[in-house]
């Protein structure tokens, strides 16, 4: 495998209007920023409604989608009937765990510190049924501890679901070692792969997931508006979606049936030009290779977090083992509110994110933290970028 180099990388940010438009973004865990061919996919799909009739143009805007499922399975290794597309991860993800039920008294749902908080929303249904929501505990480097969660496991257990890469820190929870447990004991098991996507390689064979979902806007550089939702094959006879329609549970004389592959979770109703933009994203990186921009994303991601170290009043936020993060780096400017820091970067035309409790409501809370600020860098980011960002954050340290 050989390494993004720096002409490559150049071509990349020559495609990307985001990177002619003056901005440095650094915000690519909350949405990156989409190629100019991207843009163009979606646009003459646009285009081709406008000219031959929305629905006389959905013939070639389901081919389109159906480019982006293969595209899709592609990069998660899995077959194309197992995936499934929605509006957000969030969605994908509820819709799911939805199907999973019902619930009964005394199922126990288990759940790494990490939880995005709109997951555990959606866990309130069952909740209500009177089901438990159960923490795992974590290991010495603030990971899912693998024997406390081996040590919770009973026959009451329904499910165990895991955040792979937290939204507020740089931890790469084990995965594919909690999708052996959970293999082993037959419990279903759930991936909120949201940051991972065309961030890291995602193998569903290898995790030994029986669902994951994933954004299309955040790494993959898809629009908003578009997520992945993958199904294991051998599990979707466990799944009975809430929601049907003509396209999920297609009539026949017999009655309506729901589909027999991850489709069930669709509807008639899409946006084909928004899954047109998300199928040229995924085999853009589908072409670039994933193996490559996770090991730039390692060496810009390192540089960051060393530079940190060196500001005063700058404090880090991180879990996880130092050589084996993501790229995302969380962290505090003393006498700074986080989403002030974001503001005032903004107006220097540097974005950032910035976090408070209730995305990561369970680690916030364990750590004390009332907001961060979030840095997350994508393979087309450069060295020069990170040194300006560096330069204005020291500035802005000094400030009374």
């Amino acid at each position: 495998m050989t390494a993004l180099t720096l002409a490559e990388v150049q071509q990349l940010r020559d495609e990307t209007p985001g990177c002619l438009s003056g901005i440095i973004h650094f915000n690519h865990a909350g949405a990156s920023l989409p190629s100019q061919s991207t843009l163009d996919a979606i646009i003459d799909q646009l285009q081709r409604e406008a000219r031959d009739g929305p629905m006389e143009a959905g013939e070639q805007g389901a081919i389109l989608a159906e480019n982006a499922r293969s595209a899709a399975a592609q990069l998660l290794n899995a077959p194309t009937s197992s995936i499934a597309f929605a509006s957000s991860g969030s969605t994908a993800w509820s819709m799911a765990f939805q199907a999973l039920g019902p619930w009964q008294p005394g199922d126990r749902i288990l759940v790494g510190r990490h939880e995005w908080g709109g997951n555990l929303a959606s866990m309130q249904t069952a909740v209500q049924a009177g089901a438990q929501v159960e923490v795992i505990p974590c290991d010495e480097t603030g990971a899912v501890s693998l024997a406390g969660l081996e040590s919770m496991i009973d026959k009451k257990v329904r499910l165990i679901d895991l955040n792979w890469l937290p939204a507020n820190s740089g931890l790469i929870n084990p995965a594919q070692a909690i999708g052996q447990l959970a293999k082993r004991h037959a419990i279903p098991y759930f991936i909120d792969a949201g940051q991972a996507l065309g961030q890291l390689p995602v193998d569903v064979q290898a995790l030994g997931c029986d669902v994951l979902k994933g954004s299309g806007r955040k790494h993959l550089r898809g629009p908003r508006g578009t997520a992945l939702l993958y199904v294991r094959p051998g599990f979707l006879k466990h799944l009975n979606p809430a929601q049907r329609d003509v396209f999920s549970a297609p009539w026949s004389p017999d009655g309506f049936d729901l589909r027999n592959d991850a489709r069930r979770f669709e509807t008639s109703e899409v946006s084909f030009a928004l899954l047109a933009g998300l199928g040229n994203a995924l085999q853009e990186i589908n072409r670039l290779g994933v193996e490559r921009v996770r090991q730039r994303i390692q060496l810009l991601s390192r540089i960051v977090r060393d530079e940190l170290h060196q500001i005063d009043g700058i404090t880090l936020h991180e879990l996880g083992i130092a050589e084996h993060q993501s790229g995302l780096i969380a962290f505090n400017l003393a006498g700074v509110d986080a989403f002030e820091l974001k503001r005032r970067l903004g107006l220097k035309r540097i974005n950032i994110g910035a976090n408070g409790v209730p995305y990561t409501p369970l680690d916030m809370q364990a750590r004390g933290l009332e907001s961060i600020a979030r840095i997350s860098v994508s393979y087309f980011n450069t060295i020069e970028e990170i040194e300006h960002l560096v330069e204005t954050l020291q500035l802005l340290a000094k400030e009374p």
